[in-house]
C-alpha cells in the first residue's frame, strides 16, 4: 500500500475518458453575453460555496449537447442549472446516469429499475424584439388569485405540452421505459416560491375546496376546473388528460434547483468562504390531517444540526393513464401523489418536506437574497 500510494497520479488514470474536461467557469463567450446571475456565482464570494460545490461536479457532467457551457454562461443558465441539479439529485438517490443520448436528457439505471428523464423550465415571456415582458400586477388580492388560477397555468401548460409534442416515448432509447418530465419554474425573480399551487391545480386539472365539519375535522372537495383562460389564450386543465399523455409516467416538480440550494448545500460540504453565513426561510408539509396552512421555518444553515439532502423538495405527480407506470420506491426522499377516481390526491410525504423557502446570506454583517 505504501508503494502504491507513492505512484504519480498518471498510474492512476482510467483512460477512458472521451473529450476535455468541462469547465463551466472558463468564459466562452463576451463579457457582454454574461447572465448577470452566472456572473455573480463565478465572482461575488456571497456565492463562493456554490461555485466551489459545482466545480468538481462539473468534472463529471458529459456535455452531450455539445453547448452547455456556452448557455449556462449565458441565455440557458436557468435551465442548464436545472439539469445540474437533476444530475445530482438522481445520483444521490443511487442511479447511474447514462447520457450517452443528448435526446433524453437523462437515462436513470440501477438494479431494480431504468426510467428516462427529460427536464424542462418555464421561462420569462418575451416580445418579438426578445425583450422580457413584465409580469402581470399582483397588487389586490384578486390580481393574484388570476395569476395562479390562470397566468401561471397556461405557462407550466406551455412548457410541457412542447415537450409532450416531441413525442420522446418512440426514440428507441426511450420505447419501453417509464419516461418523466422534470419542470421547474423560472418566470420571473422569486416566482417558484408562489407558484406550487398554480402547477398542482394544472398537471391534474382538478382544484380543492375545504370546509371543516361541526368537529372541526376537515374535508376536502375536489372540483374540475376545465379550462385556463388568460387575455386571448385558453388551455384544458389536466395535463394527464391530454393526447399521447399516458406515455408520460409523472411529472417530477421542484422549486429547489437554484442557485441558493447549490450555495446551502455546499456550505454544508465544506465549501465557501468562511465568512459566509446562511439564514433559510420558508414553509413545509403540516402532517397534521387537519392542517389547511403549511408550517413556516426558519433555519440557519452554519448552525450545527441542519441537515439538507439534494432530493429534499422533490414532488412526483403520477399519471394515473400510465402506459409505463413510475414506482414510488424508486424515487426515495421525493414526495409522491397520485390522483384517485374521485378527485382526491394521495401523497406519500416524507417527514420533511419544505414548499419553498428563500436563502438569506450574510456577509460582513451585510444581507442579501
Amino acid at each position: 500500500m505504501e508503494r502504491v500510494s507513492a505512484e504519480p497520479d498518471v498510474e492512476y488514470h482510467q483512460g477512458d475518458e472521451s473529450g476535455p474536461p468541462v469547465d463551466f467557469f472558463s468564459l466562452v463567450v463576451p463579457a457582454n453575453r454574461l447572465n448577470p446571475t452566472f456572473v455573480n456565482v463565478r465572482e461575488l464570494e456571497q456565492y463562493s460555496a456554490a461555485r466551489e460545490i459545482i466545480e468538481p461536479m462539473m468534472r463529471w457532467y458529459e456535455d452531450v449537447d455539445g453547448n452547455f457551457v456556452e448557455q449556462f454562461q449565458t441565455t440557458g443558465f436557468d435551465s442548464r442549472l436545472w439539469e445540474l441539479y437533476l444530475f445530482v439529485a438522481f445520483s444521490e438517490m443511487g442511479f447511474a446516469i447514462d447520457r450517452i443520448h443528448a435526446v433524453p436528457d437523462f437515462t436513470c439505471v440501477n438494479p431494480l429499475t431504468t426510467f428516462c428523464v427529460e427536464a424542462t423550465t418555464v421561462n420569462p415571456t418575451r416580445d418579438a424584439t426578445g425583450q422580457i415582458v413584465p409580469e402581470p400586477p399582483m397588487e389586490t388580492p384578486e390580481q393574484v388569485d388570476a395569476y395562479l388560477r390562470d397566468y401561471m397555468p397556461i405557462k407550466f401548460g406551455s412548457a410541457l405540452t412542447s415537450k409532450l409534442a416531441k413525442k420522446y416515448w418512440e426514440r428507441p432509447q426511450v420505447s419501453g421505459k417509464p419516461l418523466i418530465l422534470a419542470v421547474q419554474d423560472f418566470s420571473s425573480p422569486q416566482s417558484m416560491i408562489a407558484t406550487r399551487s398554480a402547477f398542482e391545480n394544472y398537471v391534474y386539472g382538478v382544484a380543492h375546496d375545504w370546509d371543516r365539519d361541526q368537529d372541526g375535522k376537515l374535508t376536502i372537495h375536489p372540483r374540475k376546473i376545465g379550462t385556463h383562460r388568460w387575455g386571448t389564450k385558453e388551455i384544458h386543465s389536466g395535463f394527464f388528460d391530454l393526447p399521447d399523455s399516458e406515455n408520460v409516467s409523472a411529472v417530477l416538480f421542484s422549486n429547489s434547483g437554484t442557485v441558493a440550494k447549490f450555495n446551502r448545500m455546499g456550505l454544508l460540504a465544506g465549501f465557501g468562504s468562511p465568512r459566509l453565513r446562511l439564514v433559510r426561510v420558508g414553509t413545509a408539509v403540516d402532517h397534521n390531517p387537519n392542517a389547511t396552512e403549511p408550517i413556516a421555518f426558519r433555519h440557519v444553515v452554519n448552525e450545527a444540526g441542519y441537515e439538507e439532502t439534494w432530493c429534499e423538495g422533490l414532488d412526483v405527480w403520477h399519471n394515473p393513464n400510465a402506459k409505463w407506470p413510475l414506482t414510488p420506491d424508486f424515487l426515495p426522499g421525493a414526495a409522491h401523489h397520485m390522483l384517485l377516481p374521485d378527485g382526491q390526491i394521495r401523497s406519500l410525504t416524507p417527514e420533511w418536506h419544505p414548499f419553498g423557502s428563500m436563502t438569506i446570506q450574510y456577509l460582513n454583517g451585510e444581507a442579501s437574497e
